[in-house]
């Protein structure tokens, strides 16, 4: 016999997708949601405003579009892809008329400096307004690459074995990883050229 009173729980809850406290917020805040999310392999980000009926997708951008459209050749998940990808999904929202939203990292933890802050600062940069605290933005030299650039010139002077094979996949695609800082630019370059006129 059933227990009276029992209610099952909404299916993402039970599944662990979705924290509806945090959602209810962020949905009776009334402004719509820039939503960051991470794979294994890539880097998603969406202006998304909140109906009724459901969400409603406003724009959107994922390094898959920042490799094929703008010739990126980093790796697609890393923190200046993902920098590139809040850059691109920002200028989108303010051509489509949104000038301001708030952050939705989803399960994400909020770590200090992490990739979905890196896509959060791409979208300021843009020019979308969103609330934060400039602490938990990654620093420059993390953004275009520096530290990363910085790590692969050590390991290629020191262990040139490790250095092949854990980048293996940058220099498949043409360039060496002491370069990506000059890469970078040149990307989000083209990223302003395009999207801001």
């Amino acid at each position: 016999m059933a227990r009276s009173g029992y209610r099952l729980k909404l299916k993402r809850r039970r599944l662990g997708l979705t924290n509806y406290y945090k959602r209810k917020k962020l949905i009776l805040s009334g402004k719509p949601r820039l939503v960051v999310r991470k794979t294994n392999k890539h880097i998603i980000a969406q202006v998304v405003v909140a109906k009724p009926n459901g969400d409603i997708t406003v724009t959107s951008s994922n390094s898959l579009e920042l490799v094929r459209r703008f010739g990126w050749k980093g790796d697609p998940n890393n923190t200046p892809a993902a920098y590139l990808v809040g850059l691109i999904v920002g200028h989108k929202a303010l051509k489509a008329g949104v000038e301001e939203a708030i952050l939705d990292i989803g399960l994400h933890r909020p770590v200090r400096g992490s990739r979905v802050f890196a896509v959060l600062k791409g979208a300021l940069d843009a020019g979308l307004k969103v609330p934060h605290s400039e602490e938990i933005l990654p620093s420059e030299e993390r953004i275009n690459g520096t530290v990363i650039a910085d790590y692969a010139k050590k390991l290629s002077e020191e262990a040139p074995d490790k250095y092949q094979v854990q980048f293996s996949k940058y220099l498949e695609r043409g360039l060496r990883p002491e370069n990506l800082p000059e890469h970078f630019s040149e990307v989000k370059e083209a990223i302003e050229k395009e999207l801001s006129a």
